[in-house]
């Protein structure tokens, strides 16, 4: 078993100003509990990044590991996807 059973997600990087911290945006889509309509729910992630790899616009994995600072619980586990900006 690898790692144990951590969770991970799939986002896009939107902004990597931080040294060492990006910010990722994760989608999910939720149904409306009334009306049954699908709503697109997004939340933001503070992952750490040691090597400063990511860009704004790359898909990225990212998996659940120690509290890292205040807000940062997260670390990019893989690029997925390069952006092409």
């Amino acid at each position: 078993m690898e790692r144990g059973s951590r969770k991970a997600r799939i986002g896009v990087v939107v902004s990597d100003k931080m040294d060492k911290t990006v910010v990722v945006a994760v989608d999910t889509l939720v149904k409306h509990p009334l009306y049954g309509r699908t709503i697109r729910r997004t939340r933001k992630f503070l992952a750490d990044d040691g090597d400063n790899q990511c860009r704004i616009g790359d898909k990225v994995k990212i998996m659940e590991t120690r509290p890292l600072s205040r807000h940062k619980r997260w670390r990019v586990a893989e690029v997925l996807e390069r952006s092409r900006i």
